[in-house]
Order: C-alpha cells, then sequence, then structure tokens
C-alpha cells in the first residue's frame, strides 16, 4: 500500500491535434475508444490510485474533456507547448506524490510492466524510473515514474523550450543530478524495434487488429502475448514496418 505521502497518479498527456493522426486518441477499436482502452489498462493497475488527462486550453481538445467526464477520471487543460508545465498543474490539481507518466498513444501498454515500474521505482532511492530511455520494450509500452517534486525542481532549471516540450527530457539528460533507474525488458518480450505507438494510421489498423483479436474476453492482454500473435503472424507486421518514429525526446 502507498502512505500518505506517496499518493500515485497516473497522468495521461493526449490531444487532438496530432500533426500525422489528428484525433487519434479517440479513434475506436473493438467500438471503443483507443483513449478509452488505455485508461481500463490503468484502472486495472494495483498501486495508482487516480488517472487523470493532461489535455490542452485548444478548444479541440474539448472531447477530451468529455471522455474524462464520462469515464470518472480527471481532466486537466494547459498549455499546449509547454507540456512540462501541463503535467505539473494536472498532478498538483490531484495532489499527487508520485507521477505515473503515460502518453496517449501507448493504448495496449502492458499494466503489469506499469505496475513492475512503480514497485522498482518504489523500493530503490531513485528520482527516476522508466524503461523507455534505454530501449529495450516494444515502442508503446513505455512508462516513466517520478516524484511530482521532482519534475517541479527539473521544471526550474530546464531552460530550453525542448525541455519544456518533453517532459522528462531535462532529467534524463542530468543523470548526475537525478538519479536515474532503467528497467530492461526480459528475452521474451525484448523487441525494442517493434513499434506498438498511435503514430499514423497504419498504426492504428494494426492495433485495432490487435485489440480485436483478444476482444472483449481479454481486454488486458499482455505484452508477451502480443509478441507470440505478432511472431505467430508474421504478415501483420508489414502493416507499419514502414512508420519512422520521433526517437527519445
Amino acid at each position: 500500500m502507498a502512505k500518505r505521502n506517496n499518493k500515485i497518479v497516473a497522468t495521461i498527456e493526449a490531444r487532438m491535434s496530432s500533426s500525422r493522426l489528428p484525433g487519434k486518441v479517440l479513434m475506436k477499436a473493438d467500438g471503443k475508444p483507443f483513449l478509452w482502452h488505455l485508461v481500463q489498462r490503468l484502472k486495472s493497475v494495483p498501486s495508482i490510485q487516480e488517472i487523470a488527462i493532461a489535455t490542452t486550453i485548444n478548444p479541440a481538445d474539448e472531447p477530451l474533456v468529455e471522455f474524462a467526464k464520462e469515464n470518472n477520471i480527471k481532466a486537466y487543460r494547459g498549455d499546449e507547448d509547454d507540456v512540462m508545465a501541463r503535467v505539473i498543474k494536472t498532478a498538483q490539481a490531484v495532489e499527487a506524490d508520485i507521477i505515473v507518466e503515460i502518453t496517449g498513444d501507448c493504448p495496449i501498454i502492458d499494466p503489469w510492466i506499469i505496475e513492475h515500474t512503480i514497485r522498482i521505482f518504489l523500493a530503490n532511492k531513485c528520482d527516476y524510473a522508466s524503461n523507455a530511455h534505454v530501449r529495450s520494450y516494444p515502442d508503446g509500452m513505455d512508462v516513466q515514474v517520478f516524484r511530482l517534486s521532482t519534475l517541479m525542481k527539473s521544471y526550474d532549471l530546464a531552460s530550453e523550450m525542448l525541455e519544456r516540450e518533453h517532459v522528462t527530457l531535462h532529467i534524463r539528460r542530468h543523470p548526475k543530478m537525478f538519479k536515474h533507474l532503467h528497467l530492461i525488458a526480459a528475452h521474451d518480450v525484448y523487441w525494442p524495434e517493434l513499434g506498438l505507438t498511435l503514430d499514423e494510421q497504419s498504426d492504428y489498423l494494426l492495433l485495432k487488429r490487435i485489440i480485436e483479436h483478444f476482444g472483449e474476453d481479454n481486454r488486458l492482454f499482455s505484452c508477451k502475448e502480443v509478441i507470440d500473435l505478432l511472431r505467430a503472424n508474421p504478415d501483420w507486421l508489414k502493416i507499419n514496418e514502414h512508420v519512422r518514429r520521433k526517437g527519445d525526446t
């Protein structure tokens, strides 16, 4: 159980104005928005006590606020470009101590990987725990855990706008200032080249196919199950193999 000064909140960075695939988080798979699938996964993580969407003041993002109300989670609207400030204010609004930072383009993230990362963070003296900075898991299984106080310190020290646009970039750039802990995938889920993020239309087609394959009977399928499925159906990999990812920023 988390202590009183360890309120753990998952923040979801999401907006409708994606340059490559506008409105992607509310596109549907198996009759439900991708964001719904992500929220169900976060709700199943034992250590997470609350979920909040960090979206923007852009009028186009009003549907995300409505989604939050309909799904009994919080939403905070902030600056479009200063994502770091937006996540801080979202965490403050829900009185978070520890932030589990998730992006809205990871709709099939494995709940156990999230829980494992949280437990590793709590069990060690570190400022930042993640499985994403040192790539070993498939892209789309990305989770970062850190204290709100750490992010606020980083915000005060961040000098570049790029560091404000990418929430943990300043933390990751300064491992001597902030102690890092990096999770490396076990051999059965090690596939760093695999793209399972919702970036482009072809990603939508692949993720939709994966979600609908498992269906209602297995909503919380694991990373291992996805990998086994794709190993058994290598032709599925061709659907989005051409997509270029933005990299670790």
